[in-house]
């Protein structure tokens, strides 16, 4: 038995509903995503994976095995990267000499993180501590030159707040600032 023509246009109709109905950010994706240029795409997904418990969802590398575009998942957000090309206006922190940008990770148990980046080759810029701002909260910089801070909220009275800014206010007056310079470093983050 054959369909009639009204059943058939309307199934078409279905479906060209449904192929319309593309979602404008992809699954697994939020509005905002990093992307991070490095030198050395694929020893840069190791380290993350090592550091942070990235997950690679893909992965496109040219024939000499550098990275055209992967993404990886970090916790519950995706971080997009690719290698440096020559050519190209896009730069890693290595070739810049610096970056620009923190990526902030917040996490459940910051301190075993911090460990975990520590022993997977990151390096202390500011160390883990409490802040005034109810956070435990520190910066590190990776082997490709990209800062990230790692943070999980903890509970302080006001009082602890309160003294913690005090003396963030009185350091910042004196003209020092809590980040250390890289030679400065201690060899443990955790206090």
């Amino acid at each position: 038995m054959s369909e009639t023509e009204p059943t058939k246009a309307k199934k078409k109709s279905s479906l060209r509903k449904k192929s319309k109905a593309i979602p404008p950010i992809p699954k697994g994706f939020h509005s905002v995503t990093p992307y991070l240029v490095v030198n050395n795409g694929p020893e840069a997904i190791a380290f993350y994976k090592r550091a942070f418990g990235a997950k690679e969802m893909l992965r496109h590398s040219t024939p000499d095995g550098k990275i055209l575009n992967a993404q990886m998942k970090i916790g519950d957000s995706m971080v997009l990267l690719s290698d440096e090309f020559p050519g190209s206006d896009t730069k890693s922190p290595i070739s810049l000499g610096t970056s620009t940008v923190t990526l902030h990770i917040y996490a459940k148990d910051v301190n075993k993180l911090w460990e975990q980046a520590l022993t997977a080759g990151a390096r202390i810029v500011m160390p883990l501590n409490n802040q005034f701002w109810g956070e435990r909260y520190g910066q590190l910089t990776d082997p490709f030159g990209h800062r990230w801070s790692l943070s999980q909220q903890v509970k302080m009275s006001e009082e602890e707040m309160q003294a913690l800014e005090k003396a963030s206010v009185e350091m910042l007056g004196q003209g020092e600032h809590p980040v250390r310079l890289e030679d400065e470093q201690p060899t443990s983050g955790v206090g």
